[in-house]
Order: C-alpha cells, then sequence, then structure tokens
C-alpha cells in the first residue's frame, strides 16, 4: 500500500518574513512559535516525521497545520472559533440582574444603602432570578453595560424660579455683556464671597520637611487655635484680588471689604461695578442691593441663583487658596494664618490671569433642557404607577 504524500508548501518572501518573526520572536506565543517552525520547514521540503522529530510534536500535528497553511495560508495558522462551554445564564436573567442592580435597594423592601456585587449576587438567588451565582459574574455582567451601582454622586435640584434669567445674567457679565449691551472699558465686574471658618491648628509635633523616597509627614494630632473668615473679591476681566480676615461674616465685614475696594481707583469713579454674589446672610435679597446702591450709587448687586454658587467666579479663587494655603492646616496662631492669606493674596495677583470660564449661556439652556426631559419622565412614570395602581383589580378575599 502506497504511503501518503505530504501536501506540499510554497512559501512567497513576504509570507516567509512573518513565519520567521514568529518563529524567532521572543514574546511569540509558544503555539505560534510552533506552528511556523512546521511551516518553515516544510516550505524547505522536509518530510513530515522530520519535521516532528526537530520541533518535537506528534506526526499528526505537523500533518495538520501543513494542510491548514496550504489551504488558507498565514491565516490558516489562527485557532478556529469554538463553541466553548454551554452558557449557564439565559439572556433573561441578565437582564434581570441587570434591572434590580437599577433600583435602589429601598425600593426592593433590602436593608441596604447602595448595593454591591456581592449583595446583588445574594439578592439574585433570594428572588430566584438564579439558583447561584458569584460576585465575579455580577460584575462581569454589570461592567458591559458601565453600571456601577455602589458609586454614588451628591446633586441639588432646581429650586429658583428664577434659575435661568439670574443665571444668564451671571454668565453674560462674564462674557461682558448687561442686558444686551457690551460693557465699556470703565465699567467692571467684581465676584465675591466668604470662606468661613479657617482654622489655626497648631500640631503636637512639628512638620517634617519632605526627602529623599519620602513624602512631607504632618503630625496627626492637634490644638485649636481658633477659626476666622478671609473675604475676598476678584475682579472677573482683569484678575485681581482684594481681601480681608474678619473674627466673623456678616454685614458689617462685608461692606468694610466692599468699602476697600470701592475706594480704589479705578473703581471709585467707574461708571459702574457690578458685584456678583450668592444668597448668603450678610448680602440677602432687596435689602442688600439698597444698602450697596446707597452706599456706592455705581455698584450695581447681582445675585446668583439660589444654591448656585458655582457661577460665582471667587469661588474657583478659594480652591487655589484650600489647596496652596490651607491645606495641610498647620499653624501657630490666627495672626499667621492671616498674614499666609494676605501674602498669597499679594504673590496670586502679581502673576494671576482671568479664568479661562467655558460655561456659558448655551451650555446653560442645554442643561436645562436636560433637566427638563428628565423631570418630565419622572412625572410620566409616576403618572404610570398610579394609573396601573387605580386600575390594578381587587383580590382581596371577601367576608362571608
Amino acid at each position: 500500500m502506497p504511503g501518503m504524500s505530504a501536501t506540499p508548501v510554497i512559501l512567497t518572501a513576504a509570507q516567509r518574513r512573518v513565519l520567521k518573526r514568529r518563529a524567532y520572536g521572543h514574546k511569540t506565543p509558544h503555539r505560534d512559535k510552533v506552528r511556523a517552525q512546521i511551516v518553515l520547514l516544510a516550505g524547505r521540503g522536509y518530510a513530515n516525521n522530520r519535521i516532528a522529530a526537530r520541533v518535537g510534536v506528534h506526526l499528526d500535528t505537523v500533518r495538520c497545520w501543513r494542510d491548514r497553511f496550504a489551504a488558507d495560508g498565514v491565516d490558516g495558522l489562527r485557532d478556529k472559533k469554538r463553541s466553548g462551554r454551554p452558557p449557564r445564564f439565559t439572556p433573561v436573567q441578565v437582564a434581570e440582574l441587570k434591572a434590580l442592580a437599577c433600583q435602589l435597594p429601598a425600593e426592593t423592601a433590602t436593608p441596604l444603602s447602595r448595593w454591591s456585587c456581592p449583595e446583588l449576587a445574594r439578592e439574585a438567588v433570594t428572588r430566584g432570578v438564579v439558583t447561584a451565582i458569584s460576585p465575579s459574574t455580577v460584575r462581569r455582567w454589570l461592567a458591559a453595560d458601565a453600571l456601577k451601582p455602589w458609586q454614588y454622586r451628591s446633586w441639588i435640584s432646581v429650586r429658583d424660579p428664577h434659575f435661568a434669567t439670574r443665571a444668564a445674567r451671571v454668565l453674560d457679565l462674564y462674557t461682558g455683556i448687561w442686558d444686551g449691551e457690551p460693557l465699556t472699558g470703565n465699567e467692571f465686574v467684581i465676584s465675591s464671597d466668604e470662606k468661613t471658618s479657617i482654622q489655626a491648628r497648631c500640631r503636637c509635633h512639628p512638620t517634617l520637611p519632605p526627602g529623599k523616597a519620602r513624602m512631607m509627614r504632618v503630625e496627626h494630632e492637634y490644638t485649636r487655635g481658633g477659626a476666622l473668615a478671609y473675604l475676598a473679591a476678584y475682579d472677573v476681566h482683569h484678575a485681581r484680588v482684594f481681601g480681608r480676615c474678619e473674627p466673623a461674616t456678616g454685614i458689617v465685614p462685608f461692606m468694610a471689604l466692599v468699602e476697600q475696594v470701592m475706594t480704589t481707583q479705578p473703581y471709585a469713579s467707574a461708571k459702574r461695578v457690578f458685584w456678583v454674589v450668592d444668597n448668603g446672610s450678610s448680602h440677602r435679597g432687596q435689602a442688600a442691593i439698597d444698602r450697596l446702591a446707597k452706599r456706592f450709587p455705581n455698584a450695581v448687586m447681582v445675585h446668583t441663583p439660589t444654591h448656585a454658587s458655582w457661577l460665582n467666579q471667587i469661588e474657583v479663587f478659594f480652591s487655589i487658596v484650600q489647596r496652596k494655603v490651607v491645606s495641610p492646616n498647620d499653624f501657630t496662631d490666627l495672626a499667621e494664618v492671616e498674614q499666609r492669606l494676605l501674602s498669597f493674596q499679594n504673590r496670586y495677583n502679581a502673576t494671576a490671569t482671568p479664568f479661562r470660564w467655558k460655561f456659558t449661556t448655551n451650555d446653560l439652556h442645554d442643561l436645562l433642557a436636560r433637566i427638563d426631559t428628565h423631570d418630565t419622565h419622572d412625572t410620566a412614570d409616576t403618572a404610570d404607577t398610579a394609573d396601573t395602581a387605580d386600575h390594578t383589580p381587587d383580590t382581596t378575599p371577601k367576608a362571608a
């Protein structure tokens, strides 16, 4: 009986280069390296039994990859798709678990504040969605849709009925517009607020400076040396900060800050100076507007909407102060706190440039439209639920 003839293998120059890179590459997987070596030897005319002995594989393995390459080329050296293990869970079970992850635990009468993968696995078994499931499987399912029910973010709803109007007015001032007219060179926009309760924490051990492979070390225990308030006013378009330290906030300290700014040129002789403030007790309501206008006729107070201090650019400066001056808090007394704050203020003014404020009135309209859409959907869902409840048939047994 004649023997089986080996499938002829003819290599092109391009195929030979690819196979050599695989056969001798340091990072090539072992299985790909073996397959490339088999084909290269076959292309040189080696018999199958000689290739098997040289590469160290079974004769059937040589025949397999030789035939696969002859039929499909380099692509034939890849593993074919395999059916794999039959799925243990149905698509319906996957969808039910994801739906459970998108509900608040309180809505399901579960005494948890938020879901975790082990808790979801346990709840799915308790509800009979699955008979058994591991937390890692739950985590993999949730990751497919970027679901992370263990995370949360605090937010606050829009409560000011005039939010859009007030916010747009502040944003227009940042772009140099008031009542549809551009501001002149003799008009200024001041953003002002108070940073309250800055404590003087005297550490029980001196702070150690950083060293080689060692970060700065701050003693955990401290004694309290009191607290003060830092009041600041920021010229939005000229990046100039005015500030002062006071024992507490209030109308008198705020008006002292206004006096400090408005008696300084060019604000004293300006046509108009717009003061953007939030709704804090020191400058709240029409009384504060009248009080400011009476003291300085060229000053115009503009309030941000309720719960929208993020529209006040002075908050950006306060975040810089918190990072660069206050943290970590290590002061011997309040005098050192005040000296550090005022010195940093001078240092900041020497090189400051206006903030690149990117939130515009167009962004505001988009935000309010998304909120309105969200509220509309919530209202519709609530109405549907109520309607369903009203039309649910009464199945309560009646007394005979």
